[in-house]
């Protein structure tokens, strides 16, 4: 069930049955010449959506697909919010969802950059409760894609060498196998991408010309990313089920 599709009325049924929620959230950056720009919200979208298929019961958020990119704000087409300002984004957009009664915010992540913030936004949302003294009515879980179970070990069987850690030939597959004609190919040089430290926007650039790090996207293919996407929608609604089973003391 996709809550943007949905009406009001069919949502507050939804509740009657689950108070769970999946929020799908990457950032828009750039990914390297072949990369789309919005790789790391596509991904986990194209994997919670085509959970829901699979669970038609199972409810999505729409998207929260701009995050924290300022590292790639020398690259065009990137778009980055403040720290302070993707904190106060999560925090009303938890605030709305267990207003009405949603009491498990499962966070889909695509971008390891937005992970810190997330984690202290959900840091600032429970010590409210705590100073008030009162128990938190939800509880809020933050995932990345890739850890799900099984997935990072099958993108490693996959491309042993010239994974690297930003645009990834894993998560580029995962695109290429939900959007077939939007594959794009370029010469890579060199084929795998150096590494080093991520900081200012400038400093990438100049780290990382066309902004790939460690990666070698030429690998990636529309089969080797649906291979991922169906294991990730496997482990996927198996950590959604015990998150959701999950009693509070």
């Amino acid at each position: 069930m996709l809550l943007a599709l949905s009406t009001w009325p069919e949502i507050e049924a939804q509740l009657g049955r689950s108070k769970t929620v999946v929020v799908p959230i990457g950032s828009n950056e750039q990914h390297g010449p072949t990369g789309l720009l919005g790789t790391d919200w596509l991904c986990p979208e194209i994997i919670a959506h085509a959970a829901e298929k699979v669970d038609p019961n199972l409810l999505v958020a729409p998207t929260f697909n701009i995050g924290m990119a300022q590292h790639h704000l020398a690259f065009p087409g990137t778009i980055s919010l403040r720290p302070s300002t993707f904190m106060a984004a999560i925090s009303d957009w938890v605030s709305s969802l267990t207003r009405h009664g949603f009491e498990r915010i499962y966070f889909l992540n695509g971008h390891g950059g937005n992970v810190a913030t997330i984690e202290a936004t959900f840091s600032e949302i429970y010590a409210d409760w705590s100073f008030a003294e009162e128990r938190t009515p939800y509880i809020l879980k933050l995932k990345n894609w890739w850890d799900l179970e099984g997935v990072d070990k099958l993108a490693f069987k996959i491309f042993p060498t010239g994974h690297g850690s930003h645009a990834t030939p894993s998560e580029i597959a995962v695109t290429q196998a939900a959007y077939p004609d939007r594959i794009k190919t370029a010469d890579y040089s060199p084929q795998i991408a150096p590494t080093g430290p991520i900081r200012d926007a400038l400093d990438y650039r100049a780290r990382f010309p066309d902004g790939r790090i460690g990666s070698d996207p030429a690998q990636a293919t529309p089969e080797k990313g649906q291979q991922l996407i169906d294991l990730a929608v496997q482990s996927l609604l198996k950590d959604i089920a015990a998150f959701t089973d999950e009693v509070q003391p």
